[in-house]
């Protein structure tokens, strides 16, 4: 009860207190959550300096080192075999339909030319080349989203009020804690991502956890960088992994390496609300590249994952960690490529799909979008699959082939004859419902329409705005042959 009553506490102090006004997305923020969730597909990257020691992401604080001498290694990080074609060309393969990078991880090194730090990797590197906004260049040029990855703890500046991660890091001077630094710190770095990286559909936040244990609830002042980051991008989406239920401001619910609903790891044990899920997970074990850790999940399991993810009504966000020459590990270009090539023959499945009628089984689970239900099969003894549907079906056939299913119902179950199912991945059976459609001029129906409008409307709107250098151009350039021919005559 008194830890209830504390992480209530907690909770209410991170947003900025009681007084806190009520949260009310914009349409266009609307329309983004629904891009979003249509997605199902992320690809996480972890990549910073750390990677040069390849010990994972959280070698500072788990190896108690002196800042200073850590940062040491910035003037040694040279990731000469970085291309942002190749990565986002690479996530582009997988079936992914976007991108959350780190920015700033909780070791601070900002890994884009941010004029409020030395420490990046401009300043700092011999590389000095902004990788983000290669990146961002990249990922519009081949239609990806973008999302940014900010961490909220810090275990190398001076000012970050200290919590309960990286107590055995030395070097850092205590007489100049100020979190009104600090929070200023944050707030103008994410202005400068939000103003000059183009379209940002995400920032991702991450270390809200580090002060949960503080005696006196830490107020992390969330509401207003919250506010601050739909002011400058109304379109962006707010994500914290903070591990809680869903604080006002946010957009996005994350579970972290666990599907919503299920904790075994630990760190997901929080309610679901009715906000666009994500659960993110590792390709290996570490989400920063790690030089022993080669125990990458198979093809299957991440396919599987995936899936199981979709049927839970979730975005996946897979993770992997480059390396520090710039590559992403081969194990995990093949992974993705793999997962690529099932989702251009399955992708139907899992793309713009809600989560399933039947909830998970241990057999697989089940997705829908409209009237079909699609039944994933992931291993299956018996030759029939007996579905507690609600629903009047019209007709059930092996997904992407003309064959049929027999089907009965029995008992209030349908009950699949699916014969020997053969051992691929995900054996996928297309089952056509009837599925009640909104009346003409109902509420839903009107909301539909409504939202077809406007995004027809932001349509129109971003081909001017892209259309209008081009005119301008042409139009000065017939002004100055004018000109020209004028000039000929009057000689």
């Amino acid at each position: 009860m008194k830890k209830t009553l504390l992480i209530a506490l907690f909770a209410l102090f991170a947003i900025g207190g009681i007084s806190a006004q009520e949260y009310r997305p914009s349409k266009a923020n609307l329309r983004s959550r629904k891009e979003f969730a249509e997605d199902r597909f992320g690809i996480f990257i972890h990549w910073g300096i750390y990677s040069i020691y390849g010990q994972g992401e959280w070698y500072l604080q788990n190896a108690g080192l002196d800042r200073d001498e850590y940062a040491k290694v910035a003037d040694a990080f040279y990731p000469h075999r970085f291309n942002a074609k190749k990565w986002v060309s690479l996530v582009k393969a997988s079936g992914a339909k976007y991108i959350c990078i780190t920015t700033r991880h909780h070791d601070s090194f900002s890994m884009w030319d941010t004029k409020y730090s030395d420490f990046n990797i401009v300043d700092a590197t011999p590389f000095k080349r902004d990788i983000l906004k290669e990146i961002a260049k990249e990922c519009e040029k081949q239609d990806i989203a973008l999302h940014l990855y900010y961490s909220h703890a810090d275990w190398s500046r001076d000012d970050y009020p200290r919590g309960r991660t990286a107590k055995n890091v030395t070097g850092r001077d205590s007489t100049r804690i100020s979190w009104d630094n600090y929070y200023r710190f944050m707030n103008r770095q994410i202005t400068e991502l939000l103003n000059n990286y183009g379209k940002v559909r995400a920032i991702w936040f991450d270390g809200w956890w580090d002060h949960d244990e503080d005696e006196t609830p830490f107020d992390w002042q969330l509401d207003e960088q919250y506010k601050l980051v739909h002011k400058l991008q109304p379109r962006c989406l707010v994500a914290n992994n903070h591990h809680q239920s869903p604080f006002p401001g946010e957009d996005i619910q994350i579970f972290e390496r666990d599907l919503p609903g299920e904790n075994e790891y630990g760190l997901s044990g929080q309610q679901i609300s009715k906000l666009p899920l994500e659960t993110c997970q590792t390709m290996n074990g570490m989400w920063g590249y790690k030089v022993a850790d080669q125990n990458y999940k198979s093809t299957d399991e991440l396919i599987r994952y995936l899936v199981s993810t979709a049927g839970k009504g979730a975005n996946l966000l897979l993770n992997v960690g480059p390396q520090p020459n710039g590559e992403i590990p081969f194990a995990a270009q093949e992974r993705l490529r793999a997962m690529g090539k099932w989702l251009k023959s399955n992708g139907e499945t899992i793309y713009g799909t809600v989560a399933g009628d039947v909830p998970q089984q241990e057999w697989g689970c089940t997705t829908r979008k409209g009237d079909k239900l699609y039944v994933h099969i992931f291993e299956l003894e018996d030759y029939e699959l007996r579905l507690p549907l609600q629903c009047e079906v019209v007709s059930a056939k092996v997904f992407g082939k003309s064959k049929k299913v027999e089907f009965r119902v029995e008992d209030g179950e349908l009950v699949l004859n699916v014969g020997h199912i053969p051992d691929v991945t995900d054996y996928i059976i297309e089952v056509k419902t009837v599925v009640e459609q909104p009346k003409k001029g109902s509420k839903r129906a009107s909301k539909e329409k409504v939202e077809k409008e406007e995004k027809q409307k932001e349509e129109k709107e971003e081909k001017v705005k892209k259309e209008k250098p081009a005119k301008e151009s042409k139009k000065k350039a017939k002004a100055e042959a004018d000109t020209e021919v004028e000039a000929e005559i009057a000689e």
